[in-house]
């Protein structure tokens, strides 16, 4: 036989009384953090990835980590390649503050939830988590709503993505780790600023562009990252070929082209320092002989 009719576990006016409990907890049991929504520029739709993925704007909005005694995952990885930090973590946001802080119309962010691929910034051990999945049925419909959303995140590790969000902490992860061409000019005319783009044309008309992310006038040297040409192929800048900022209009002449990688050589996605490993031998990861 159907359920009673004259019993309901959807009053809104309770639904509202427990939402406004989980928003109130979150807020003071939760930590703030910023959201970071991907966007995507190039999508290989074979791999199924996006490997030039940038990150324009930051939402701060409370969150609840529910790992209380430390990350999840594998902790801190030692193998004969370096170090890894493989740090988890489970962020739990309500639905409707998400709605009105990152999912408002007026920010132009597609979809009605968290998507996998986002960031979460935590100020609190000043690192970046990669949203994995998207848990949006816990807990399930106790009184037959969904007021949260809840999260699983590994530790972001940095690739090349153009971070530009307005939070220095977030933005200096692309300046310091970045691939990057460094390139000594002369006959230079005013200063290039950090942030605006610069582009160099080649004697083909391809025009390459790049971002500033470092300028020294007595010296003149000029770095630059996220580098790419309008052509859609790979080009190098080329040296005796001015090069002018879009903002600034600062030109120079391109004496030398040096690329730095800006590897780190113990680890991957967290600074990692110590001197517990005597790298002066030749494997330190071994047994004594």
């Amino acid at each position: 036989m159907a359920r009673n009719i004259y019993f309901s576990d959807a009053v809104r006016s309770e639904q509202k009384l427990y939402e406004n409990i989980i928003i109130e907890s979150l807020k003071m049991y939760g930590q703030d953090v910023y959201y970071l929504p991907r966007t995507i520029v190039n999508e290989n739709r074979v791999l199924g990835e996006d490997v030039p993925s940038q990150f324009n704007h930051s939402y701060k909005i409370e969150m609840y980590i529910e790992n209380s005694e430390g990350f999840d995952g594998e902790g801190d990885l030692f193998t004969k390649f370096g170090v890894e930090i493989r740090d988890e973590a489970t962020f739990v946001v309500a639905r409707r503050r998400w709605n009105h802080t990152v999912g408002s119309v007026n920010n132009e962010i597609t979809g009605e939830r968290p998507r996998e691929g986002d960031i979460i910034y935590l100020p609190l051990s000043n690192s970046m988590f990669e949203v994995m999945h998207v848990e949006h049925e816990q807990p399930f419909y106790q009184l037959a709503n969904l007021p949260t959303f809840k999260m699983r995140c590994q530790l972001f590790e940095y690739s090349g993505e153009d971070l530009d969000t307005g939070v220095d902490a977030i933005d200096d992860v692309e300046i310091s780790s970045a691939y990057q061409f460094i390139l000594t000019l002369s006959g230079v005319t005013g200063n290039f600023d950090v942030g605006e783009i610069v582009e160099q044309t080649l004697s083909s008309g391809v025009k390459i562009k790049g971002e500033v992310a470092g300028w020294v006038s007595d010296t003149g040297v000029l770095s630059i990252i996220h580098v790419g040409a309008d052509d859609g192929e790979f080009h190098l800048p080329v040296d005796q070929l001015t090069i002018r900022g879009t903002e600034t209009n600062a030109t120079g002449t391109v004496d030398s082209v040096v690329e730095d990688n800006q590897l780190h050589g113990n680890e991957q996605n967290e600074f990692f320092g110590g001197d517990f490993l005597d790298f002066s031998e030749a494997n330190p990861f071994g047994d004594p002989s």
